[in-house]
């Protein structure tokens, strides 16, 4: 998973010291690189054994680089993914780590407010409950990617947080394995993260979350609920919605509306309504007015800070409501939508417009659904943010 974590700044001691000064904070020579980020750590604070421990083997893995070059977009549509990733092996294995784990989600719960089935979907896509966590060697990856000048303020922080857990006895800097961009454990998350939430949940003494489930669930719990998690809230409901004259030009996140505004417009729950109607509540329709529609709460923004993929966060929201008990949504029959080809046309013909898209990419992003939405309320037809070809057509 990419884009869980905001931008840090580069850090502000990089020439605190002579050895720091001559060292390039990315590029470069790399055995130089890592005796730049060697006296950073040590002027930190970590031991001059502990970081020569941490990064003695370093090299650069061109694998990582190529990944990091070859990252794709997502292209599929909710009801493909959430079809795919919200599986009924998926729902059945996280059924039983919920009731195996029952007694560590509880505390989770009691002490950040986060339910076992938000923690539970999280797991399972992530990592299919720790059975996919990536191979690529930790170390190896961060030092890559800290060392490339694309982003080194985002990576150079977190490979000094990798090695300031060797000297926490977390991390191998041989055998810590991950995904290609520097996370770690079944739950994903990066170093910096890991320090800053993680929780020893089984009481050895470490922070492991590769190989253990507790530890994975209760960090997941407090880095969640430092996220802003809303205890005892809603984040995601599956709703109907009524035949004819319905406002669609009201859909789509940040519309100010609550859920007595949507009950009133005669929105109903096949799930059952939430109990508060002064919620902050927002229509969204992934694929139009003819495919599933949900109102989302102010808890669905914390899937968005997870990760910033819409159809990523709303299948994930989608996922948990499943394992809380929800029932499977209704796909309705949303038609199909732009090939990929029609999809930039479409786009350039909104940019021409005035609207602001974002690069012609094909990817139906927020600024092309709103875009989208806007002109279909200018030419009289149903606002719902769906592109199709009638929408192609008429413009």
């Amino acid at each position: 998973m990419t884009s869980k974590f905001p931008l840090a700044l580069l850090l502000a001691s990089l020439a605190a010291t002579p050895a720091l000064a001559q060292a390039p904070a990315c590029g470069g020579n790399f055995a130089q690189f890592l005796e730049g980020v060697k006296a950073e750590a040590i002027a930190k604070g970590v031991s001059p054994d502990v970081a020569q421990k941490a990064l003695r083997g370093a090299s650069i893995d061109n694998k990582v680089l190529s990944r990091d070059r070859a990252q794709g977009v997502f292209r599929q549509t909710f009801l493909e993914f959430s079809r795919r990733s919200v599986s009924a092996n998926r729902m059945q294995v996280g059924a039983k780590k919920m009731k195996q784990y029952a007694n560590t989600f509880a505390r989770a719960e009691a002490e950040y407010g986060v339910p076992a089935a938000v923690i539970t979907a999280f797991w399972g896509l992530e990592t299919d409950f720790g059975a996919v966590q990536g191979d690529f060697n930790t170390m190896n990856a961060l030092a890559t990617l800290a060392h490339d000048c694309r982003r080194p303020e985002l990576f150079r922080p977190q490979l000094l947080a990798a090695v300031e857990m060797v000297g926490h006895g977390d991390m191998d800097p041989a055998g810590t394995t991950g995904a290609w961009a520097g996370e770690i454990g079944q739950v994903q998350m990066l170093p910096r993260d890991i320090i800053a939430y993680g929780i020893d949940g089984d009481g050895d003494g470490h922070v492991n979350l590769k190989k253990s489930s507790e530890d994975a669930i209760m960090t997941a719990a407090k880095f969640i609920n430092a996220l802003g998690w809303r205890a005892g809230e809603p984040w995601l409901a599956e709703v109907s919605l009524p035949d004819g004259g319905f406002p669609y030009e009201r859909t789509g996140l940040g519309q100010g509306m609550k859920l007595s505004d949507w009950t009133s417009l005669g929105v109903s729950f096949p799930n059952g309504a939430p109990t508060s109607t002064d919620l902050p509540a927002d229509l969204v329709l992934p694929q139009g007015r003819n495919g599933p529609a949900f109102l989302v709460f102010p808890n669905f923004a914390i899937y968005l800070e997870w990760n910033q993929s819409f159809i990523y966060t709303t299948s994930a929201a989608y996922f948990a409501t499943r394992l809380a008990g929800a029932k499977p949504y209704d796909a309705g029959n949303p038609g199909d939508g732009l090939g990929d080809v029609a999809m930039k046309q479409l786009q350039q013909k909104l940019a021409e417009l005035g609207h602001d898209v974002g690069k012609i990419d094909g990817i139906l992003g927020g600024g092309t659904r709103a875009a989208v939405r806007a002109e279909q309320l200018r030419l009289g037809m149903p606002a719902d943010g769906w592109p199709d070809q009638a929408l192609l057509d008429r413009l």
